[in-house]
């Protein structure tokens, strides 16, 4: 039987904000990066939690890498239609909050937005998804780089290297096949869950760390807590989508029921309207003689 660990979300608001536990960060950021990345400091806390539900919903943290980027790790559990502006804003805010005023543009930050949705963000059946700035030229396709001089000054060697760049993981599109390190952590970040096989950076460390019995007594209520939260959020969620179902379906059917009565008006036979409706004539009859007795 698997060990019942600690969901990411949770252990991002209590436990790997810890010094001791940046080892979990560094891991799951080096594998989806595609580079070693060691955390410098938290920078931040959970932010903008104006309610306690508010505070359930959106789970972030900031960090520094010991390149000197920002890297923000954000977790979403309900639908925001808004959500990619959201993205935009914490980018361009964690910009101008980190740079002194008076210095030149040179010292504006590197953001790396990371989101984990749990819902499904955008349109697309792929679950990790990777975004950056490029200039194209609008005739031949080529694209805009660095100047030597730039290169050398500011150590980049892509202009996409200054801007924001963006990751959305969509858990609830992966399908739990393991196709490379990567996919582990998905697989972690879903199911709150490490297979013996698994060799992706820090979870190894999140196995040993994240294990829901080594909670305190009141971690673990307010962990257990969290979870019927959650619940709740799934089944209002689940409610809503059936409730949309049936109105989608209600008016559907008024709209069908509408055109059956349009064509009788004009003297189709009820032969000739199920055969346009892809009905049986029973069923027309009943709807026409149905709406006559009202």
């Amino acid at each position: 039987m698997a060990k019942k660990l600690v969901r990411f979300d949770w252990a991002m608001k209590k436990m790997l904000r810890h010094k001791a536990n940046f080892d979990i960060l560094e891991g799951f950021l080096s594998e989806l990066l595609g580079e070693e990345v060691k955390i410098q400091q938290v920078l931040d806390s959970e932010s903008n939690k104006e309610t306690e539900d508010d505070k359930f919903n959106r789970v972030d943290i900031l960090v520094e890498n010991a390149k000197g980027e920002l890297v923000i790790i954000e977790v979403q559990n309900t639908q925001e239609h808004d959500y990619f502006h959201r993205m935009l804003f914490g980018a361009s805010k964690a910009i101008t909050e980190h740079i002194k005023e008076g210095s030149a543009y040179a010292q504006v930050k590197k953001i790396i937005s990371i989101t984990i949705a749990y819902f499904d963000l955008g349109q697309g059946k792929d679950y990790v998804y990777h975004g950056t700035t490029v200039f194209k030229v609008i005739h031949k396709g080529d694209i805009l780089g660095l100047s030597d001089k730039q290169v050398e000054v500011y150590h980049k060697y892509s202009v996409h290297e200054i801007y924001p760049e963006y990751w959305v993981i969509k858990t609830g599109k992966f399908k739990n096949r393991i196709n490379d390190k990567l996919d582990e952590w998905v697989y972690f970040l879903k199911n709150a869950e490490i297979k013996p096989t698994f060799s992706a950076k820090g979870l190894k460390e999140a196995n040993e760390k994240l294990d829901t019995m080594k909670l305190p007594e009141k971690e673990r209520v307010a962990y257990d807590k969290y979870l019927l939260h959650l619940m709740s959020i799934a089944s209002r969620n689940h409610t809503i989508e059936i409730e949309t179902k049936e109105i989608i379906k209600k008016a559907h059917e008024e709209k069908e029921i509408e055109f059956i009565l349009e064509m009788s008006k004009e003297g189709l036979t009820v032969s000739k309207i199920a055969k346009i409706a892809k009905r049986t004539e029973q069923e027309i009859q009943q709807i026409l003689d149905g709406m006559a007795k009202k």
